[in-house]
């Protein structure tokens, strides 16, 4: 099973590989949603995540969002609808100055094993297999201990942030041997502390 991919950016075969800054979507870009967001009409951008998209925007990273999207699998949403919010938060993001490079989505339960799912890492690695990224230079900004697993496995370098479900994940970064990692207020404040790192 592969990751249900929306490249937005034309790939270049040649020169060298470029680092990323990996996105989760839900408590990341926009508002969690319990049972999921499902409609259009249920996206929220997180306040701050237009000017941070606009930093990014200005730096060299590409910017790349990962997300877990298992309504799809489950049988509560169609991918056709699913594609259709990945596609209206691209434009919001766009219309405010900022970039989504790529979306890349796992539309599978969990019950399926897929690879692509996080915390596994596929998604990522088909990414850099795309967009020829350079994992070990790469971030990912998650608000969950699977987001931070997924970036470690590939050797990039996890953020957590307290949006979403991230103030209940950040509590369970030490149990689950990451009480190392850095841990932001939103997403603001983690683009603003890769910037600073390059």
């Amino acid at each position: 099973m592969e990751p249900i991919a929306l490249i937005l950016q034309p790939v270049s075969p040649i020169g060298p590989r470029r680092p990323a800054v990996f996105l989760d979507r839900d408590g990341v870009l926009n508002e969690n949603h319990a049972d999921y967001v499902r409609t259009w009409e249920q996206v929220a951008i997180l306040p701050g995540v237009f000017d941070a998209m606009q930093r990014l925007a200005a730096s060299p990273f590409v910017v790349v969002v990962v997300t877990n999207q298992s309504a799809v699998g489950r049988g509560l949403m169609s991918a056709e609808t699913l594609a259709a919010i990945n596609q209206g938060i691209v434009r919001e993001v766009q219309q405010a100055g900022g970039r989504i490079d790529a979306v890349y989505v796992c539309p599978h339960a969990p019950v399926e094993g897929c690879p692509c799912r996080k915390p596994l890492p596929g998604m990522l690695l088909q990414a850099a297999q795309d967009l020829g990224l350079d994992l070990a230079r790469s971030y990912l900004v998650g608000d969950a201990v699977s987001d931070m697993q997924a970036a470690l496995a590939v050797g990039s370098r996890p953020v957590l942030v307290r949006t979403g479900r991230g103030e209940k994940h950040a509590g369970q970064l030490a149990a689950n041997g990451l009480g190392h990692l850095p841990v932001m207020a939103d997403l603001a404040a983690a683009v603003a502390w890769i910037l600073e790192r390059g």
